[in-house]
């Protein structure tokens, strides 16, 4: 069961270095693409977490947080 912490830890490791391209990217569809890709990143992470602890309340919060990446993707 460790493997899922791990694997959550990898991804929240994945999206702070996204983050260096959100603040530094060069344009707005970089900076776009790069919130779209930590949202994503999170929902995964969110996902795995549930797993682990075996509550479900994660997996709703997980959905919330994709549709309202989907949305902000949407509106960009």
């Amino acid at each position: 069961m460790i493997e899922f912490i791990i694997a959550a830890v990898f991804f929240v490791l994945l999206a702070l270095c996204v983050m260096l391209r959100l603040v530094k990217g060069p344009t707005a569809a970089d900076r776009a693409i790069a919130c779209d890709t930590i949202d994503i990143l999170a929902t995964v992470a969110l996902m795995l977490y549930a797993v682990y602890c075996g509550r479900s309340i994660f997996l709703d919060i997980a959905i919330v947080v994709s549709l309202l990446g989907t949305i902000s993707t949407i509106l960009i």
